[in-house]
Parts: C-alpha cells; structure tokens; sequence
C-alpha cells in the first residue's frame, strides 16, 4: 500500500514538471469505472477514479478500493482514487483509513454557515491525519456552487465572479492548513450548462505564481478544449469531470433500451453504454495530455 502513495506523489511531481492534468472522473455504477479503465488502457494514461460523498453511500467505500485495484490490475493500468468533497473531518479520515491516495475535504459543501476557521481547522486535522498513509490532500476556502448534474439555465458570471479565488486568498489558505493541492475558482463551476465555461487564465497565472503546491480544476465539464489547454499550460495538475459522463452514460441508456424493448437482460445492452462514457473520457485524457504518461508497472 504505501507503494501507491509514494507512486501518486511521484506522478502528481510530473504534472507540474511535464505539463499535464490528470483526469478525474467521477463514478457512481461499476460500468462508468470499466470505460475510464478501457480509455485509460487505449491512451496510455495515468487516472484518478473520485467518489463522492453520495456515492459512497451507493457503492461503499471499501468497495470501491477493491474494485479500483482489481480492474486496475486486469487493465494493467495507472490509477489511483480521490475521495471527492469530504464534507467531514470524519468522513475524509474513512477515506485516508480506507486507502485512498487522494483526499478532498470539503467542510463548507455540508456546512453553508462554516466559518473561515472552522473550515481551516478541520482541514489542518485532515492533513495531519493523512501523514498516516502519505495521501495527498486536497481543498479550499468555500465551496464555490452548481451541481454534477445537466443544468438548462445559463451561467451568471456577474454572481459567481464573486467566488472567484485570488492569489492571496489562495496563498493565506495554503499556508494556514499545509494542504498539497488547492482547488481553484476562476469560471469553472459544478455541472454542465448550456453555454461553455469561460475560464480566466490571466487569474490562474496569478494564483500559480502567488503559491506552491497543485492547483485543481473541479467543475471541468462543458468548458472548451482551448480553456482546458490554457489551463493546463497555467500550471493545473488535477481536472474533474462528472456530468459529461453521466449525460453519456444516461443518453446511451436510453437509447440501447429504445432499441431492445424486449431485452430484460441488461447486462446484454451495456457494451454500448460503456463505449459512449469511454469515449468521453478519452477525449479528456487527449486533451488534459495525460495520453501516453502511464508510468510502467
């Protein structure tokens, strides 16, 4: 186990040093994990699998370590598992017990009300306890909107630039809790929306020179692939993807039942579904220039 650690620390290093992003995706069903495997396998990529605090709950926690493991050896593949949005200290501390390389505490996503200090001692407690396993931490000051899930209102950029991070928000937040990774906000946000995602690179550069550490992007889905790039080259070592897949996941299910109307065996219908969220995920690890940065095993 400590192998893993010490493995995701090392590829975390050559994100910055290379110039890459890892794609994390999020899942919520056993087919969703197959398609990162496969694309991660057909491109040669490192990945993170992430689960959330709801889908935990759906398919445990101690679950999903296993299954990473087994289809990360079936695949002979590089992938590792972010605990995505803690919104406990304890629930972050199952995470770290549980084997999880990654770590995000999220105080502020359960707790709307938290109060700057509350959010930092509880992830200064998260931190601490990670040195346990040497798992990377992640967060940041609050939880800044919207949903994984498939929106049909626009985006009003007027009230969530009020969210946006700053370099010295950024900078205060890092050096108060010792975390590795701090989750930018500057224009992505949860869900996919009917208009592209406008990121502000100019303000990433800034947060990129004002710290050390990683930079993550949540909320990556529907933003343009010149946004993604730009980031990328602006120093974010971690994106997070959802809805993208989920909208895949759910069109193709539709879709194959539409097809089958007499088929009872759904087993038989998931090939395609698989492929449609494969093939998302692919064109993210293109994109993000993880392809072909799979360490040997």
């Amino acid at each position: 186990m400590k192998a893993n650690f010490e493995a995701a620390r090392a590829l975390y290093a050559r994100t910055k040093a290379e110039k890459f992003a890892l794609g994390a995706f999020n899942i919520d069903n056993q087919e969703t994990l197959i398609a990162i495997a496969r694309a991660a396998q057909a491109k040669q990529s490192p990945v993170l699998v992430e689960v959330s605090a709801g889908e935990v709950e759906a398919m445990g926690l101690h679950n999903v370590r296993c299954l990473v493991d087994n289809y990360r050896h079936e695949y002979d593949i590089e992938m590792y598992i972010n605990l995505d949005h803690s919104p406990t200290v304890e629930a972050a501390k199952a995470g770290i017990d549980a084997g999880y390389e990654f770590i995000h505490i999220d105080l502020s996503q359960a707790k709307k009300d938290a109060t700057d200090e509350e959010i930092i001692a509880a992830t200064k407690e998260v931190v601490e306890y990670a040195k346990t396993t040497g798992a990377l931490v992640e967060s940041e000051p609050h939880y800044f909107g919207g949903s994984s899930n498939v929106h049909t209102e626009d985006i009003n950029y007027d009230e969530i630039r009020k969210t946006f991070s700053t370099p010295e928000e950024a900078k205060g937040f890092i050096d108060a809790t010792g975390i590795d990774t701090f989750a930018v906000a500057i224009g992505n946000l949860h869900g996919l929306y009917p208009v592209p995602k406008q990121l502000d690179l100019d303000l990433l550069a800034q947060i990129r020179a004002a710290v050390p550490g990683y930079l993550s992007l949540h909320g990556g889905s529907g933003t343009p692939e010149d946004h993604f790039r730009g980031a990328v080259a602006g120093g974010i070592s971690k994106i997070n993807i959802n809805s993208e897949m989920r909208k895949a996941f759910r069109a193709g299910l539709e879709k194959v039942l539409a097809d089958n109307p007499k088929e009872y065996a759904i087993v038989k219908l998931m090939p395609e579904v698989i492929k449609g969220v494969q093939d998302v995920v692919e064109l993210k690890l293109e994109i993000f220039g993880s392809a072909g940065k799979a360490n040997e095993r």
